[in-house]
């Protein structure tokens, strides 16, 4: 796998929007298959010789039957959904509106995060609308002069979590059940 190289640093060859995951802003992921557990995506990417999923004639493939059911350190909700948009509109407005959320991402975090958002915050990016997010910052931008970074941090959060109610969208990582273990432990 070093021989494998990602042009696009924030979607990745998979579709997951690697520019609003909290190991690559917390600088913890060097992307898809740079040093990390080899990624057999990348290998099938390489050996298809495609930047993304999509532009594979086999896409989509057995790779992708469970690809949504449970997230990583990034939601996978979107996976499939955000391939087939970038396959749509093409893969430069996909970026750019890629970069967009990349940049509200940062103003959520920069402004309002008191050290116990970054979850949340990237989790409402990635599946909430531009367009909502925007509206959050705007009304975050007209709250009385003086608050503390927590009480920013609350409105923030309570306003996210209200939107993403009203859209049916849970702000929570789906993580794989544990597998029950028989026998002792000790």
């Amino acid at each position: 796998m070093t021989d494998f190289q990602r042009k696009d640093p924030f979607f990745s060859l998979c579709g997951l929007n690697c520019g609003l995951c909290t190991m690559k802003l917390g600088g913890h992921c060097p992307g898809c298959g740079q040093g990390n557990k080899p990624c057999k995506i990348a290998r099938c990417g390489m050996e298809h010789e495609v930047a993304h999923c999509f532009e594979c004639p086999d896409y989509p493939c057995a790779a992708y039957e469970h690809a949504d059911d449970y997230d990583s350190f990034i939601t996978h909700r979107n996976q499939k959904a955000d391939l087939q948009k970038a396959r749509e509109i093409g893969i430069e407005a996909y970026a750019s509106e890629q970069m967009e959320k990349v940049e509200l991402l940062e103003t959520l975090l920069s402004g309002y995060n008191s050290g116990r958002e970054k979850t949340l915050f990237t989790l409402a990016v990635n599946l909430l609308s531009i367009e909502d997010i925007k509206k959050t910052i705007e009304e975050g931008s007209r709250l009385p002069d003086g608050l503390s970074l927590k009480e920013k941090a609350a409105f923030a959060s309570v306003r996210l979590r209200e939107i993403a109610k009203e859209n049916g969208v849970e702000l929570k990582l789906r993580r794989k059940p544990r597998q029950e273990t028989s026998g002792c432990r000790i």
